[in-house]
C-alpha cells in the first residue's frame, strides 16, 4: 500500500514531529500543506486571522503538494485544532481533494479542547469517496510554556503509529 503522510502545522510543531514519526515509521512521502498566504508572524495576529476564518468556514488556497494523490492507496492527514475545528488549511486540502478508492487516516492534536474535529474530517473524507480508518486524537499541555509537551502518553502514540504498518 502506497502511503502519503499530509499534515499541517503551525506555532510548536507537535502536528508536525507527530507526522514525521508516523512517516519514518511507516514509509512512503511526506508533505506540508502549506497556505499561497502565510499566515502573520505575529502570534496574536495569526490567532485572530484562524480564528476568523475557522468562525467563517475559509479555505485558503493552498500551495501545490507536489506530488500526485492519484498515485497513492492510503492517505495520513494531521490538523491542528483551531477552535474545536480543523485548521483551514486542512479543511481546504480535505475539500478540494478525491479520495475516491483510497484509505484516510486522520489525526489531530489539541491542548485540551478536541471539538468535532475528527468527525468533521471523518465525514468530509467519506463525503470526498475515502474509506476512513484508524483516526486518532492527541493531547498536547495547554500550558503556554509547555505547548510542545505531549500529554498523550508515548507508549498510545506508537501502538497507534504500529497499528498503521
Amino acid at each position: 500500500m502506497k502511503t502519503l503522510t499530509v499534515y499541517y502545522s503551525f506555532t510548536t510543531g507537535n502536528t508536525r514531529r507527530i507526522a514525521e514519526k508516523v512517516h519514518s515509521a511507516v514509509g512512503g512521502d511526506i508533505v506540508r500543506l502549506d497556505p499561497v498566504k502565510p499566515y502573520p508572524q505575529n502570534y496574536e495576529e495569526a490567532v485572530s486571522q484562524g480564528e476568523e476564518e475557522v468562525r467563517r468556514g475559509y479555505k485558503p488556497e493552498l500551495k501545490p503538494l507536489g506530488v500526485d494523490l492519484s498515485q497513492y492507496d492510503r492517505i495520513i492527514i494531521g490538523t491542528p485544532t483551531w477552535w474545536y475545528r480543523m485548521s483551514p488549511v486542512v479543511l481546504s486540502f480535505l475539500s478540494n481533494s478525491d479520495f475516491t478508492g483510497k484509505t484516510v487516516v486522520p489525526f489531530m492534536t489539541n491542548a485540551g479542547w478536541p471539538g468535532t474535529v475528527i468527525e468533521d474530517m471523518t465525514a468530509l473524507a467519506e463525503k470526498k469517496g475515502a474509506k476512513v480508518e484508524n483516526a486518532h486524537e492527541f493531547l498536547f499541555s495547554s500550558d503556554e510554556k509547555h505547548f510542545d509537551s505531549m500529554m498523550t502518553p508515548e507508549k498510545e502514540l506508537d501502538e497507534w503509529i504500529d497499528s498503521l504498518k
